[in-house]
């Protein structure tokens, strides 16, 4: 069959199509009706004869949707690389090359654009701009007050826009999850170790912790520059996720400060960490894998023992993720439609108490781990396509999913009646588009200035530290 009919989208290159239709001048060349030297005008504007038929004006909304649809490709394939030579082109010269030469091939690339993708990614960005702006802005002056308290509430309304991806992923394109292993305990607080087969393994995995914990616990480490994408990033830094640029030597301060401010305030997170990087293979004269990379494990060791020392460490839960077919490796799959079909997790779970003690220990530990992953792995797709026959986890799931559905729909009416509501209000007031402009602002200088709102939180603890064991050392000095 072909994939256009098959997908219900139109592609989005130099030649536009419709649903399989094909293009309009190319119909008539076959037919005759159009010299080797003539240009049609089927797609765009009316007809010379001034006679414009059905058909021609049919086509023309047609084409003026699909180049609209290619705009917004183009636009989303440029962030992507942006994002992704950001880090490799640290020159602004070479970046800007880098990514004017990627903007002028999406001319050259056919690529589907579909309707439940653009409409999956827009819902998102839209949720979460308008959650950071309406929902979490008011409450930022709450860190300055109590940072323990500012965390308790922004977790639990950032959790709320988590359920969404799950919701649109399951209900709206009918992604099945598979959960096998041993599960979660609800409530536990651990380190979440998974093998990182696509960049968007992080936001799966809410369909799993949405079962068998609560997504409030969730912390991730990701790369630094997420943080800078207006609405996701925004609530990202309102979380207190953890960003990292990949040098070890820059990122241990950071993070030590970050897991040092969690268990200083008692919260229970869980913190889902993807130890593999680059290909260490060669460099270092390992064994070939392939289904897995060999795992960085200093930054991994360091969380465990800083967990542990503050008592905030229930267990590690090694992850293995899997995709029998459609596995969207950018969000560029995600606007072509390119949904997972199914998402299979096996889940491991080692009490704290098992997990060795010294650091030469723990990392073989890990590697120990990454190589069951590349076995558990080959089986998989070598396979019956299923990490465990039995299809289901040993402990069983927190929520049934009766509850999971009525979470689900109430999260895709809810954030659909909060964008649309959120746009009828700033269409009748104007002081709420001066509040937009003005909280947007903020977002995007305190980035710059401060390196984010998880860092000006940080610093509101640190504050408040001082302030604490200054006046406690004048009250003995009193004494």
């Amino acid at each position: 069959m072909d994939t256009v009919a098959m997908t219900g989208s139109f592609v989005v290159s130099g030649v536009t199509t419709w649903r399989g239709e094909g293009n309009l001048e190319e119909k008539k060349k076959k037919q005759g009706r159009l010299g080797p030297g003539q240009r049609g005008e089927g797609l765009r504007g009316p007809s010379v004869s001034g006679s414009v038929s059905r058909r021609r004006v049919v086509a023309f909304s047609r084409g003026t949707l699909a180049d609209s649809s290619s705009a917004l490709f183009k636009l989303v394939y440029y962030m992507d690389c942006w994002f992704s030579y950001r880090i490799h082109f640290p020159d602004r010269n070479r970046l800007n090359a880098k990514l004017k030469q990627n903007y002028c091939c999406t001319d050259n690339i056919v690529a589907m654009a579909s309707l439940r993708g653009i409409y999956f990614l827009t819902t998102l960005f839209l949720g979460s701009f308008f959650g950071s702006v309406f929902m979490l802005a008011p409450f930022l002056p709450l860190m300055l007050v109590s940072p323990a308290w500012y965390r308790w509430l922004t977790d639990r309304i950032v959790a709320t826009w988590l359920t969404l991806p799950v919701a649109l992923l399951e209900i709206v394109f009918g992604a099945k999850v598979v959960i096998t292993g041993d599960g979660f305990i609800p409530g536990e607080r651990s380190v979440i170790i998974m093998n990182h087969r696509t960049r968007l393994d992080w936001m799966f995995l809410w369909n799993c912790l949405l079962r068998y914990s609560y997504l409030r616990l969730e912390k991730i480490c990701l790369k630094a520059t997420l943080k800078a994408v207006p609405g996701f990033g925004w609530a990202m830094q309102v979380a207190s996720f953890i960003f990292i640029h990949r040098k070890w030597e820059d990122d241990q301060r950071h993070v030590e400060a970050m897991l040092e401010y969690f268990c200083a305030i008692r919260e229970p997170l869980q913190l889902l960490i993807f130890p593999e990087g680059t290909d260490l293979t060669e460099k270092n004269g390992l064994q070939k894998y392939k289904y897995v990379l060999h795992p960085r494990t200093t930054g991994f060791t360091f969380i465990v023992e800083s967990l542990r020392k503050g008592d905030n460490l229930d267990a590690v839960h090694d992850i293995t993720v899997a995709y029998p077919q459609n596995i969207p490796q950018t969000e560029r799959h995600l606007v072509t439609g390119h949904f997972p079909r199914e998402i299979h997790f096996h889940v491991q779970r080692y009490p704290v108490k098992a997990l060795p003690e010294g650091t030469a220990e723990l990392q073989d530990w890990c590697q120990e781990r990454w190589q069951e992953k590349e076995q558990r792995l080959r089986d998989f797709y070598t396979g019956g396509h299923c990490f465990d026959t039995s299809g289901r986890s040993r402990i069983p799931p927190c929520k049934s999913e009766l509850r999971v559905m009525l979470i689900k729909v109430a999260s895709l009416v809810y954030w659909t009646g909060f964008i649309a509501l959120s746009f009828a209000a700033l269409y009748c007031s104007s002081l709420l588009r001066y509040y937009l402009l003005l909280v947007t602002v903020f977002f995007l200088a305190q980035e710059r200035v401060v390196g984010g709102l998880e860092v000006m939180e940080l610093a509101c603890h640190r504050r408040r530290k001082t302030t604490r064991e200054t006046a406690a050392n004048e009250t003995e000095k009193c004494k």
